[in-house]
């Protein structure tokens, strides 16, 4: 018996300009949405640059390590399984798991990946990457 997580989707094909904005950023003590603000702006600027055009922003509270617990992460992959972007963009790997859950998000990555959908981090430093590897 295969679960949904496991089965690919037939496939769809997104207008390959168009992307999900998914941030999850910790709460800061003095500002607590000054994270989730620069997450935003930067994801952004990140699309601007590089001709995307972002379909839907998602947000999720920063806490949960599994992303499917969280309702911003489904809506994601529903937005992925319905074709509606062919880019996920996302600030660094740690907002899809925690690097002490790093099997999590490769297997997001894996299944976002299997529908035809990438992963860009908007963060500086991995932004010259073209798309996440697994």
């Amino acid at each position: 018996m295969t679960t949904s997580e496991e089965t690919p989707a037939a496939a769809v094909h997104p207008d390959p300009c168009s992307a999900v904005l998914y941030v999850c950023a910790e709460l800061g003590r003095d500002n607590p949405s000054l994270a989730a603000e620069r997450a935003e702006l930067e994801g952004r600027a990140y699309a601007r640059v590089r001709g995307l055009r972002i379909a839907e922003v998602v947000r999720d509270p920063y806490g949960e390590p599994d992303p499917l617990r969280r309702t911003g992460w489904w809506r994601v992959r529903t937005l992925a399984e319905a074709g509606t972007a062919a880019t996920v963009i996302v600030r660094w790997p740690a907002a899809i798991a925690p690097d002490s859950a790093a099997d999590l998000r490769h297997r997001e990555v894996r299944w976002l990946q299997d529908r035809g959908v990438q992963v860009c981090y908007s963060w500086a430093p991995l932004a010259r990457q073209r798309a996440s590897r697994v």
